[in-house]
């Protein structure tokens, strides 16, 4: 049963499909060790009438960073492209369950659209539920979404390292524990192994189970174990800003609506030559 109003589960989609002003996006990316090909496995079955919405090419133009977010004008374009009005109902699934669909769901809502949502448990639960596959190319009518950028969403390099410096605000990285504690190395090259001074690690495999959002009560057990209070503001972050957005995903979930992620996450931070960094478990700091 969905116990948030972020969650459209695959059986209210069905019933749903071809109501005017709805939009179906799918925001699968994969990493590079993954394997898989996110534009060809939607051309493969994707669900009847979405489009597939390409992370690596909705960026800033000539960032020397993956996946920076795109001026208003950028995602505008590209969002209209997709035949997506900002006054839409837009509903992204990606084809884990729970992995970067919450990037394109935070994208979305940043730049000004109010009615997005989650197909819970993503592609995999819409498939295992025998719903209708669609394949083939999108071809979307172009459409005109006025983008409103809120930067309160946000949190800028400078941000962060004023929140780092003055251990004011909560860090929550997404990334593997290995990774975070620099048991091995980043994947991406001239980039430091470690974290923030003072992040707190929060792999997304522990906020859900069986590529579903966990309920609320057991998200609310996840960050205690954490030692992330819910309750305050905090910045999420992860390798290049994509899975960073489940943990922002998940805290709306409880109730935080104070949350702001760090665009240029660890590639940003760990490439700089004068960031602190730690390294170590949480457990092994005290």
């Amino acid at each position: 049963m969905i116990q948030s109003p972020l969650l459209i589960s695959p059986d209210d989609l069905a019933a749903r499909l071809g109501e005017p002003g709805l939009r179906i996006v799918d925001a699968s990316w994969y990493l590079p060790a993954q394997n898989r090909a996110a534009r060809a496995e939607f051309e493969a079955g994707h669900v009847p009438g979405a489009v597939f919405f390409d992370q690596d090419a909705v960026v800033a133009p000539g960032s020397p960073l993956p996946h920076t977010l795109p001026p208003a004008e950028v995602f505008a374009a590209a969002a209209g492209a997709l035949g997506i009005v900002e006054t839409d109902t837009i509903v992204v699934y990606d084809g884990l369950g729970l992995f970067s669909a919450p990037r394109v769901w935070w994208m979305f809502r940043t730049f000004g659209a109010r009615k997005v949502l989650l197909l819970d448990g993503g592609f995999p639960a819409w498939t295992a539920g025998g719903f209708p596959v669609e394949t083939g190319a999108a071809m979307p009518a172009a459409a005109t979404f006025t983008a409103a950028f809120d930067a309160s969403a946000v949190a800028t390099m400078d941000e962060v390292r004023g929140h780092v410096a003055a251990r004011d605000t909560q860090i929550a990285d997404a990334r593997p524990l290995d990774r975070f504690a620099a048991e091995v190395p980043e994947p991406r090259a001239g980039v430091r192994a470690g974290h923030m001074p003072g992040a707190r690690s929060l792999p997304i495999g522990l906020l859900a189970e069986n590529g579903r959002l966990k309920s609320p009560e057991a998200l609310r057990d996840v960050f205690a174990a954490a030692g992330v209070d819910p309750g305050q503001p905090v910045i999420t972050t992860c390798g290049s800003g994509v899975t960073a957005a489940v943990i922002s995903l998940a805290l709306e979930a409880v109730g935080n609506r104070s949350s702001k992620l760090y665009d240029g996450s660890w590639t940003e931070w760990g490439s700089a030559p004068d960031t602190p960094v730690e390294t170590g478990r949480p457990d092994a700091k005290g």
